[in-house]
């Protein structure tokens, strides 16, 4: 059996644990940073790319000995979390910063701290985004940054050899070199600049820029791509297609189910975030279709007493009249899962702060008749309420 990815996360946070202990016990000597150097050589943006951080909450992720945290905290008055998951190089780190205020320095694995942290105004990460795998951090980062928040980081592109990125999700293995004539693997997801665009887009944040940094020497390779990147504001909408449906189809559901990990969205294949729901069988209540379709889509089993109708939503896309029965979901079971056949999938709780772009229009229409505080755009609908939202439940 291969190793699965967190064998692969483990394997590399031990080689850097490794590292920390060998530069800790030669005392290897680091200068102080006057400027953030994101890329291999001392060229690059600086510091001005970041704007004012005075007072903002911010997050160095892989600090390694903090060098650049500790700067952020003393030259722009930020309060900064520097975080890192080998133990050596943060007691390089504390050791060497005991008291700098507005720092605080954390051991601790990457996504474990990001799920419980309270959300960041900036997030700097300096070469380490590809020791992770992707599905797993970005999510947790996108959950961790404020509405409006910004990230910043630095990945690999090209190494020293001119061995370039690629185009799946799948790490590879990389040599960091020691002083002592020693090696370490490490294994890193090198990717192209369009699928680290892909991958953030799809967990709900947006590249600004992306900048090349290469190294100095003729000889050697190694080139570097920095990320700007910002978590929108606001929740954008897909419309929906102007193809009339079948005479049927005219009338459909939309459920919401609100758990403690947040609200369930899924994927539909064009790349939207929905609510799960469908189209209303000829014969079935609306509370039948919901159950069924609940079932159909995610796995999951509700009784139809545990539905509740929140109101009917009307409007119309060309010359079609578009009827959509929005719900809340107050008891369920199971755990959701992707379906075969299904159109909609990856299944994902989603927290009612950090919810995703992209949405489904009528999904969005159904999420601010039930929350109307959300803060979610879309073509406007009527609605005619049923019954108040009540409190969600599971079992």
């Amino acid at each position: 059996m291969g190793a699965t990815v967190l064998d692969i996360e483990r394997q590399t946070r031990l080689a850097w644990e490794a590292y920390g202990t060998h530069h800790r016990r030669r005392g290897t000597p680091l200068p102080e940073v006057d400027r953030i150097a994101w890329g291999p050589s001392a060229d690059g943006p600086g510091d001005g790319i970041l704007g004012d951080l005075r007072g903002l909450r911010v997050l160095d992720l892989g600090c390694g000995p903090a060098r650049h945290a500790a700067h952020l905290a003393r030259a722009h008055g930020a309060r900064v979390e520097a975080v890192d998951a080998s133990r050596p190089q943060i007691e390089r780190a504390r050791t060497r910063y005991p008291d700098v205020p507005g720092l605080r320095l954390v051991h601790a694995d990457a996504v474990e701290h990001l799920g419980t942290t309270a959300p960041y105004d900036v997030i700097v990460s300096l070469s380490t985004f590809h020791f992770l795998d992707p599905h797993r951090l970005l999510p947790a980062l996108a959950t961790a940054l404020k509405p409006g928040g910004r990230l910043y980081f630095t990945v690999l592109h090209t190494n020293s050899a001119g061995d370039g990125p690629t185009s799946t999700v799948t790490p590879r293995p990389e040599v960091l070199h020691l002083a002592d004539g020693d090696d370490l693997t490490v294994h890193m997801w090198v990717l192209t600049p369009e699928l680290w665009e892909d991958l953030l887009v799809q967990y709900g944040l947006r590249v600004q820029g992306i900048g090349v940094l290469d190294a100095p020497q003729e000889d050697n390779h190694a080139s570097y791509r920095l990320f700007e990147v910002h978590r929108p504001a606001r929740i954008t909408a897909r419309p929906r297609t102007a193809k009339p449906p079948l005479a049927h189809a005219a009338v459909g559901v939309g459920a919401v189910l609100l758990g403690p990990r947040g609200l369930l969205l899924g994927r539909h294949r064009l790349g939207t975030r929905e609510l799960p729901g469908g189209t209303v069988e000829p014969g079935e209540s609306l509370q039948e279709a919901v159950v069924r379709e609940l079932a159909e889509e995610t796995g999951l089993y509700a009784d139809p007493t545990d539905v509740r109708l929140l109101g009917m939503l009307l409007d119309h896309v060309g010359d079609v009249v578009r009827v959509t029965f929005g719900t809340l979901v107050t008891r369920w079971r199971g755990e959701p899962a992707d379906q075969i056949d299904e159109s909609v999938g990856d299944w994902r709780w989603w927290p009612l702060d950090a919810l995703p772009p992209e949405l489904f229009e009528c999904s969005a229409q159904i999420l601010t008749a039930w929350r109307p505080d959300l803060p979610i755009d879309h073509a406007p609908a009527r609605f005619t309420p049923v019954t108040a939202p009540h409190p969600p439940t599971t079992a």
